[in-house]
């Protein structure tokens, strides 16, 4: 077995592995937390050790799931959720909404928090950025929906030899291989841009969407999925980096996307108007994807 700083930052290719590492992360946090700071609906955790603290990003306590054997208990709830999912069902209660978002964001925020406290901080963001793209991949396929990393080459010279790669995280489909490629984004098919925040990103999806549709002649679907929208500030207190002007200013004079989507929605996304664009990602996973690619 890897040692856990290594198996952190080790790409990962099934849920079940997803599991197994958010068990250990957790395992791990019991016996290293120290203190632990309550803000709001969040905890922010320490961990001291031979005169140096360690601080976690904010953990929403609603939605995480501390202990491991709660979590793998919770874990095997939902994926049975994403088999029935996958068998036809599409009537689900809001106990098998919470449940996605719940397990989804817990195996996300473990894999953070042991970054936060094994891994220096510029490695911890991008291996963090990596688990998120695999983690939503990994959800999509058992499914059963094809998916596959696009990127869609823009030419901007006259013999078309200079291109701009407009790099989708994720192109998912209802056919049993996906159709788009370098040159082509299939109508029926989605592009979906996985972000573990939207700070500094919003902007890129709407302007991608405009770029693709006016390369191809044709709409794009296009679908955003965040983690989440809060950062700690200091050691004791959190922010909100979700800029809702800017997103309906997008929304209005830009273009619409098809959706976004958060594990952890950022309070200002359940009010009016932003809850008609914005919505957890149990929505997406149990409702959603089977309107955008047109199955019954």
């Amino acid at each position: 077995m890897k040692p856990l700083i290594e198996e952190l930052q080790t790409p990962k290719k099934t849920l079940n592995e997803f599991s197994d590492l958010t068990q250990r992360v957790l395992s791990h946090v019991e016996n290293v937390i120290t203190d632990h700071n309550n803000i709001k609906d969040f905890y922010i955790y320490s961990s001291s050790s031979a005169g140096t603290t360690k601080y976690t990003r904010p953990i929403n306590r609603k939605l995480f799931r501390l202990n491991s054997l709660d979590f793998k208990e919770h874990f095997d709830i939902y994926m049975r959720i994403l088999s029935d999912v996958r068998n036809g069902k599409r009537d689900f209660d809001e106990n098998a909404h919470f449940s996605i978002d719940s397990v989804t964001y817990t195996i996300q925020q473990s894999i953070g928090m042991g970054l936060d406290l094994l891994v220096n901080p510029n490695s911890a963001r991008k291996h963090m950025g990596n688990r998120f793209e695999e983690l939503i991949r990994l959800i999509v396929s058992e499914l059963g929906i094809a998916n596959k990393k696009i990127v869609l080459k823009i030419p901007y010279s006259d013999d078309k030899k200079n291109t701009y790669s407009c790099e989708t995280d994720l192109v998912f489909s209802p056919y049993k291989t996906v159709k788009s490629n370098s040159t082509h984004i299939d109508p029926t098919e989605v592009v979906v841009s996985l972000k573990t925040s939207s700070k500094d990103r919003m902007g890129k999806i709407f302007i991608d969407k405009l770029l693709m549709q006016e390369f191809l002649g044709h709409e794009v679907k296009v679908v955003g999925i965040f983690l989440n929208d809060v950062q700690r500030k200091e050691t004791d207190n959190i922010s909100y980096t979700f800029v809702s002007g800017l997103f309906m200013v997008y929304s209005k004079f830009l273009t619409r996307t098809e959706g976004m989507y958060f594990v952890d929605p950022p309070p200002i996304t359940r009010t009016k108007p932003h809850n008609n664009y914005i919505f957890p990602f149990s929505k997406f996973i149990l409702n959603d994807v089977w309107r955008f690619i047109d199955r019954p």
